[in-house]
């Protein structure tokens, strides 16, 4: 399997970044012999990143003040949970050695700082788990939160937590040994939470802590710009980088120009002129733009206004999550934030609200209990939600808002891209595919995440088509994965017919089924009565036997008459689907292979999962989504 990825990763390259990873590696065995161990890299004199924020903490308001609490009085019992699993009993306790090694899941230990980080096979040797669980406890993002709760409270066992943490940190994980150091995502965003502590309870700290503080920093700051994730890596790691190297020259001092001019060049790229992001998910746009907001708040407390492009970009993707929805989920998601005080249920919200409010424009409000609004001030003035429809052209999204039979509908179609970059990482092969709500609840939902590097088939059919509420041909995707993170063929899909409101219609394209089959498939969608019509063709071809799917979130329940699906949540009838002649079948948690939802990384559910199965021409067949009364 590690031949192959390597076959298929240099196949994703041009020359100029081959020679770039040629140089890597020679960075990278100069480092393993000269640049390890604590001894390198002395502390410095340390300066406020934020200085506004430890008055912004003390202000918390009560929803804000027991949402820290319970996230650092958790640690402080010794429990810590992260992408949805629970750490064992004690793991998160003193002396925590153990904790930074550990893999919930498995119960195996990655190895320790005596192996060089760059030694450790994270990517293929899925013995010990999926790394992004060990990762995520050595990003620190309890200290915050432990450090919020001495602000509000002055407890003195949350100052004493963080002073153990870190010096428990400091000891197991000198550069550049054990996986800790192995990306700089995972360098720069602790490098972030470290900053937060400094800023709130810096004056607090021992001399001994601050020592160690300093040379965590010093050590990320020479990592970062050694080991940059360029070309075709150069997704949201390179904005965690770049926001990385960016704060950390502030707390040391320095402007940090460099990385904050190139940082705004990524957002540029990263982040669309219609306010979607490149990557293809809403949750790795958010990351980016919180990155970005951070960094600004830091530049503004310094005297440098963010640069009005900048300043659009970031509005533009808060009206992107605004016309979302409740169902505003797709591609990749691991959960990952820049800061967290406390945990959200809406993280995209949450950070185009602290975008609004950083820029003094209306918006959603934030929740009560949304520890991120203390970074940033409040929005100008509460924002109505958009109604009607909208596309967002870069994005290659459709959405419309609107009121069928009295009840709310939210409806989304993916007519964009795979992904960002060669690899397109993060993206999946939903090319045309919808997603439904009614009355904010989801109904037709896109299927998730669940896993990643220990995901295995798993991890396939979460990002294939036939997981997806869209068309696919003998089971395959539209796009060709060639690797967990990576595919060697990508769909191209278009729109090409929309008209506006009262009687709108769109209609899209995609190219993925052209060389297997000889077809394109082609989906439009019209407003007729109380339903929603989906009209299916395949054009170019004789036809093909097909599968339309619809994945129905877990806890709506179908019942099957004739032709027609009845999808009720609870006592409450949500939607009837009409299908083109024939039943389709209902699966509900078959392995792996349909019936699946994962609502959080590293958890599935079984769910529904209809399939009308019959043949598809350049006439099409035609599904409606009834939206019935209350």
């Amino acid at each position: 399997m590690t031949l192959v990825w390597y076959i298929n990763r240099l196949r994703s390259m041009n020359p100029a970044e081959v020679l770039h990873r040629l140089g890597e590696r020679g960075r990278r065995e100069v480092s393993r012999r000269r640049h390890q161990g604590w001894a390198r890299y002395p502390a410095r004199e340390l300066h406020p990143v934020w200085p506004a924020l430890r008055a912004r903490v003390a202000a918390a308001s009560p929803a804000q003040r027991a949402a820290i609490a319970a996230s650092a009085e958790a640690f402080l019992a010794g429990r810590f949970a992260a992408l949805g699993r629970e750490w064992p009993a004690g793991a998160a306790a003193p002396p925590y050695d153990r904790f930074w090694r550990l893999d919930p899941v498995t119960g195996g230990a990655w190895p320790d700082a005596g192996q060089y980080c760059f030694a450790i096979d994270f990517r293929h040797d899925g013995a010990r788990g999926d790394v992004k669980y060990v990762w995520e406890a050595n990003r620190l993002h309890f200290l915050p939160a432990l450090a919020a709760h001495v602000v509000l409270t002055g407890d003195e066992k949350s100052l004493a937590a963080i002073e153990a943490v870190l010096a428990s940190w400091h000891a197991a994980n000198p550069p550049f040994g054990g996986v800790a150091w192995a990306s700089g995502i995972e360098v720069a965003v602790r490098a972030i939470s470290v900053l937060v502590v400094l800023d709130l309870v810096g004056a607090a700290l021992s001399a001994a802590t601050c020592q160690r503080i300093g040379q965590l920093l010093a050590a990320s700051a020479f990592w970062l710009p050694r080991f940059p994730s360029l070309h075709s890596s150069a997704n949201n790691h390179l904005m965690a980088e770049l926001a990385g190297r960016y704060l950390i020259a502030r707390a040391l001092g320095e402007n940090g120009a460099p990385a904050w001019t190139a940082l705004l060049a990524e957002l540029d790229k990263q982040i669309l002129p219609d306010g979607a992001g490149a990557e293809q998910s809403p949750t790795y746009a958010a990351f980016s733009c919180e990155l970005v907001l951070l960094c600004a708040e830091a530049a503004r407390a310094a005297g440098s206004p963010l640069p009005p492009m900048a300043a659009a970009r970031l509005d533009a993707f808060a009206n992107h999550i605004a016309w979302l929805g409740p169902e505003g989920r797709f591609g990749d998601d691991d959960e990952g934030r820049a800061i967290a005080l406390a945990p959200d249920l809406d993280y995209p919200g949450s950070v185009a609200s602290a975008i609004r409010g950083y820029l003094g424009r209306p918006g959603r409000v934030a929740a009560a209990d949304d520890s991120r609004a203390l970074f940033f001030p409040p929005v100008a003035a509460a924002a109505p939600p958009p109604a009607g429809l909208h596309t967002f052209p870069h994005g290659g999204l459709t959405v419309w808002r609107g009121d069928i039979n009295g009840r709310a509908v939210d409806l989304r179609f993916d007519h964009g891209p795979l992904g960002y970059l060669s690899i397109a990482a993060h993206g999946h092969a939903d090319a045309l595919a919808l997603a439904l709500a009614v009355d904010g609840q989801p109904v037709l939902v896109d299927p998730g995440t669940y896993l990643y590097g220990s995901g295995g088939a798993w991890r396939d059919w979460f990002r294939s088509t036939p997981a997806h509420n869209t068309l696919n041909l003998d089971g395959q995707s539209q796009s060709l994965m060639s690797g967990a993170f990576n595919w060697s063929r990508k769909a191209t899909a278009t729109l090409v017919d929309t008209v506006p409101p009262p009687a709108w219609r769109l209609g899209a394209e995609h190219d993925g089924y052209r060389r297997d089959f000889g077809v394109v498939h082609r989906r439009t969608l019209w407003r007729e009565g109380d339903a929603i019509v989906v009209e299916d063709r395949l054009l170019g071809g004789a036809g093909c036997a097909a599968e339309i799917v619809w994945q129905l979130a877990a806890d709506i329940e179908v019942r099957i008459t004739g032709n027609r699906a009845h999808c009720r949540r609870g006592q409450g009838e949500e939607l009837v689907i009409d299908f083109p002649g024939a039943a389709p079948s209902l699966a509900r948690g078959d392995e792996p292979g349909g019936g699946w939802v994962s609502t959080a990384f590293g958890h599935k559910a079984a769910a529904p999962r209809l399939a009308w199965r019959g043949r598809v021409d350049a006439t099409g067949v035609r599904t409606r989504l009834v939206v019935p009364t209350r």
